[in-house]
């Protein structure tokens, strides 16, 4: 028995530019026996027979039968298909500014609305449309950078300014190791020698009084009876 895949769809329209007066339609589904796939796709419905699966021993057999709610042009409808879905931009072929209330002349339950691509009609006017329907991998998968179709992971543009990895070529310096100018030289070397502690960590104000036990006192030893 044929399955029903999941479509999903959006729409625009205008009264006066035909390029956003289109319907988009997507069948989500994934590894396609592109040797079974039909299709047919006319002014009024699209039609569609394949099998998918990725086990070959335990494929499924999937199909539609769409009558859609208007007319369309299939001779200036796009269509594109890859390993995950099969996509079509449909152009409308009246030009009006309402929507089509729904994509079919019935109710299917296979038909969902594609939220990523849904505009509202009164909302539509400042939405983009997508004239070359590049779909491959659905109009390319931000945040690769580097892959073809992809764009680029934001904040990953090179390397340069780290903070506090100082040394590193295109890396910002470390705060507050900005070389060793504002150290006192001398007291430093002097600290090495044993004449005088050197600096702490903490400031000269620190150098301190934990940095051991206090020497043992002087004893007056005792006399023999």
């Amino acid at each position: 028995m044929a399955h029903h895949p999941e479509l999903t769809w959006s729409q625009r329209s205008s009264a006066t530019d035909e390029s956003r007066n289109v319907v988009y339609c997507t069948i989500n589904l994934r590894d396609v026996d592109m040797d079974t796939l039909k299709y047919d796709l006319t002014s009024t419905g699209l039609s569609f027979k394949a099998s998918a699966g990725s086990d070959p021993d335990h494929t499924k057999e999937w199909s539609l039968d769409l009558e859609f709610n208007e007319e369309i042009v299939p001779e200036k409808s796009v269509t594109n298909f890859n390993s995950r879905s099969l996509a079509f931009k449909l152009q409308k072929k009246n030009l009006k500014s309402e929507y089509w209330p729904r994509l079919t002349k019935t109710k299917n339950n296979f038909v969902k609305t594609d939220f990523e691509r849904w505009v509202d009609e009164d909302e539509q006017d400042g939405a983009p449309v997508e004239d070359d329907f590049d779909m491959e991998g659905m109009g390319g998968m931000g945040g690769m950078g580097g892959m073809p179709g992809m764009g680029g992971m934001p904040g990953m543009g090179g390397m340069g300014g780290m903070p506090g990895m100082g040394g590193m070529p295109g890396m910002g310096g470390m705060p507050g190791m900005g070389g060793m100018g504002d150290m006192d030289l001398e007291k430093m070397m002097a600290g090495l020698k044993g004449n005088e502690p050197g600096p702490s960590a903490q400031g000269d104000e620190d150098s301190s009084e934990d940095e051991g036990p206090p020497p043992l006192e002087d004893v007056e030893p005792t006399k023999n009876a």
